[in-house]
């Protein structure tokens, strides 16, 4: 306090007090992250009324999904390195900008070719956007205790985005037009771009050492070809040239790019920021959660709407109870659980709550309800799913240095796409061989679809306990010392 009595500035702000312009940023910052992670659903909803507006066939419908995360995932690597670089308020700004005009060309497309280019522009420009966001969470809040609050609701809005994203792309296409569900990015951007640039101090690195074009070459083009390979595993078979050819090409690209920073002076993604253990941990339980998490949104959708016979608005609301016990767990979980039991404890228990509630739900049938057969799974998983992922997100940053921030921001952003991108074209792809399995033994095609639901879930299932598993062995027991010490305020 000064003598006046007043707080002093912020550092990260330039305002007078410091606790609540904090909480003013975590909501700009949040509100970015909702904007970033509901459109990867959304238009998961409007796909039939765009398909009949635009008249595009089935096959190319995918490409609506995948071309978001392609673009997305491929670049947030570089999009993370750039923020490190030229400022992260720069980088936000710039990602909210773009995003907002990608959105509006989407909005105004007359073809599918235009809707799938501005989804590609925004998954670029969410590429830039979103590990600003998470950095700038990083710097801002560096006192475990409202690290651990901050946490908890970004954590909750990244797990619980997708889930919006079907309920609010619901609502749009059944009230207003399928063209909302892109529009509605502009309004949302709009209190973005006002809020960070009244909150977020612009900052100039001391230092800009020469960007690593190799690491960039490799990262990008061994997640492109891997994502690519893997989304057309959906309609070729794993054995076609253009599941295979691809999905070895982008293995054999981000094992070169591996290799490529061990040796590099300045790497894209220096590797010490992968080889500390907890951190490891929390990037494959990372993974693995959004990895099931996408399958869930998918298939329980196509199981609602086609199976159960609910609308759009309908469907959204069936994931409300989803969304609110992951928003519960996520922020107690981080701010109660987490300073207590470390992450070893609580990734591990969530993730084999979640794999309990996705096995409940791999019970579905032709005779099944909603209230009895498909909300106690959703409400269980979403409790495990907030009680992992926003432990994980924590700790997968947490104790990284200034200088790293922006690369383990997009790493662990990365690794999110990567897993919900090979999640849906793994558990798609595993579907739609029970569907032709179930056909194949007489079943009629709404029962085979059914059948390739619960194999799906099942198979998701087993996912979360093995790599609850796994990660309760590879993380370390105990409470690290970045959760419950401070650390050094860093410019944003």
């Amino acid at each position: 306090m000064t003598l006046s009595g007043r707080l002093p500035p912020d550092p990260h702000t330039n305002r007078p007090g410091r606790a609540s312009s904090h909480w003013l940023v975590l909501a700009v910052l949040a509100l970015a992250q909702v904007m970033v992670v509901l459109d990867a659903t959304v238009v998961n909803i409007a796909l039939p009324s765009a398909q009949a507006d635009l008249d595009f066939d089935d096959s190319q419908r995918q490409w609506l999904i995948t071309g978001y995360a392609l673009s997305f995932g491929s670049l947030l690597l570089i999009g993370g390195r750039l923020a490190d670089l030229f400022g992260r308020k720069q980088a936000f700004v710039a990602g909210v900008i773009g995003f907002a005009i990608a959105s509006v060309a989407g909005g105004a497309a007359g073809s599918f070719e235009v809707l799938v280019a501005a989804r590609v522009g925004q998954g670029v420009f969410a590429a830039l956007l979103a590990p600003a966001s998470l950095a700038l969470l990083t710097t801002t809040f560096t006192e475990a205790d409202e690290r651990a609050r901050a946490f908890g609701v970004f954590g909750a809005i990244s797990g619980a985005g997708g889930a919006i994203g079907l309920l609010l792309g619901g609502a749009l296409t059944q009230y207003l037009d399928w063209r909302w569900c892109m529009y509605i990015n502009v309004v949302i951007a709009a209190f973005a771009l006002i809020g960070g640039l009244a909150l977020l101090k612009s900052s100039t690195p001391t230092e800009r050492p020469r960007l690593d074009l190799v690491g960039v070459s490799t990262a990008t083009a061994g997640m492109f070809a891997l994502v690519f390979g893997l989304a057309n595993a959906h309609t070729d078979a794993w054995s076609a040239p253009s599941t295979w050819g691809p999905v070895a090409g982008g293995a054999a690209l981000l094992t070169s790019f591996v290799v490529w920073q061990s040796k590099v002076a300045r790497p894209l993604l220096p590797l010490r920021i992968l080889l500390h253990r907890n951190r490891g941990g929390s990037f494959l339980a990372v993974f693995v959660l959004c990895a099931g998490m996408f399958a869930i949104f998918l298939f329980m959708t196509f199981y609602l709407q086609q199976n159960l016979g609910f609308g759009p608005v309908r469907t959204g609301l069936a994931f409300l109870p989803m969304i609110l016990a992951l928003m519960i767990s996520a922020t107690l979980g981080t701010t109660l659980l987490l300073p207590k039991v470390g992450p070893r404890l609580l990734v591990m228990a969530g993730m084999l709550v979640a794999a309990a509630g996705t096995a409940f739900m791999s019970l579905v049938n032709e005779t099944s309800s909603y209230a009895a057969d498909v909300l106690p799974g959703l409400i269980v998983a979403g409790l495990g799913l907030g009680l992992a992922l926003s432990a994980g997100m924590n700790v997968g940053t947490a104790g990284v240095e200034e200088e790293d921030s922006g690369a383990a921001s997009a790493a662990i952003q990365a690794v999110q796409q990567l897993g919900g991108s090979i999640g849906t074209a793994l558990f798609s792809t595993i579907a739609a061989s029970a569907f032709s399995d179930a056909l194949g033994q007489g079943a009629i095609p709404s029962t085979a679809a059914i059948s390739g639901y619960a194999i799906a879930f099942a198979w998701a299932a087993g996912l979360f306990a093995i790599g609850g598993t796994i990660a309760g062995l590879v993380l370390r027991s105990g409470i690290p010392d970045e959760l419950t010490s401070a650390h050094p305020s860093v410019p944003a």
